[in-house]
């Protein structure tokens, strides 16, 4: 079984899937972030790889990926931070990153080497289903990967569903249609995630996009199995002194 599908079937509600960048906010700092995490309350590292033209991804997190990429930040050298961490870090790890940088390392020996080191699934947001199912997905299936695709209140229910089939490991349910980090919430959110749970999906579901707070995790779990938060993480740890105190505070702040 797998890590992911492990930790849904010991917990199915309030899961906390944390976003940090990797390399960020100094390049050495990728095991130390994991480590505070980890430590400090969350269920899932969605671990993202810099990249210059992240369409997913709002202010906070492309400028973290920016000083990631200045620091020296790439697939190789993300690799080579990771190739023991399994020894320290038993919770579900999954890449976050876009096709690009992937295709120029080589998309078979990127997902040979993620699953080499520990890696246990990919969200991938500009890898189209069509190529999924006719060329990637077998790739990723045959690494022993979890790939986890992403719908948007706009996302008509019988496409949902095929994404979820799809999908394993969780389905991430994007909030609104903006990008990361967004304070802007459609007034239907709360009607959309009631409409993935009655859609009786055979994935978990994770909601992602504007989760900051408490109080906005507490209501994206309140009709899904858990939340994504990360640039509101990523705010907490620029520029501090300590990563695992600023962690400590932030993840404790989410559950008090």
């Amino acid at each position: 079984m797998s890590r992911l599908n492990n930790l849904f079937e010991k917990k199915n509600k309030s899961v906390l899937n944390v976003y940090c960048t990797a390399g960020f906010p100094h390049l050495a700092a990728t095991l130390e972030v994991m480590r505070a995490l980890q430590e400090h309350g969350a269920d899932i590292i969605e671990l993202g790889m810099p990249y210059s033209d992240p369409l997913a991804d709002g202010p906070v997190i492309q400028n973290s990926g920016s000083i990631a990429l200045q620091n020296g930040m790439s697939i190789k050298a993300l690799f080579q931070q990771l190739k023991n961490f399994r020894e320290n870090i038993k919770i579900p790890v999954v890449l976050m990153g876009y096709m690009n940088p992937i295709l120029q390392y080589g998309f078979e020996q990127f997902c040979k080497d993620a699953a080499a080191v520990g890696i246990d699934g990919l969200i991938l947001p500009d890898l189209p289903e069509y190529e999924f199912e006719t060329e990637y997905g077998k790739i990723i299936k045959e690494a022993g990967l979890d790939f986890i695709f992403l719908v948007t209140p706009e996302t008509f229910p019988e496409r949902i569903k095929k994404l979820d089939s799809l999908s394993s490991g969780f389905l991430y349910a994007v909030s609104n249609s903006s990008t990361t980090g967004s304070d802007n919430k459609p007034e239907n959110t709360e009607q959309y995630l009631k409409g993935l749970s009655n859609l009786q999906l055979k994935n978990p579901i994770l909601v992602g996009f504007g989760i900051k707070d408490k109080h906005s995790f507490e209501q994206a779990c309140q009709f899904t199995n858990g939340a994504i938060i990360g640039s509101a993480y990523i705010q907490q740890i620029t520029e501090v002194k300590d990563i695992n105190t600023a962690t400590q505070a932030f993840l404790t702040s989410l559950k008090a």
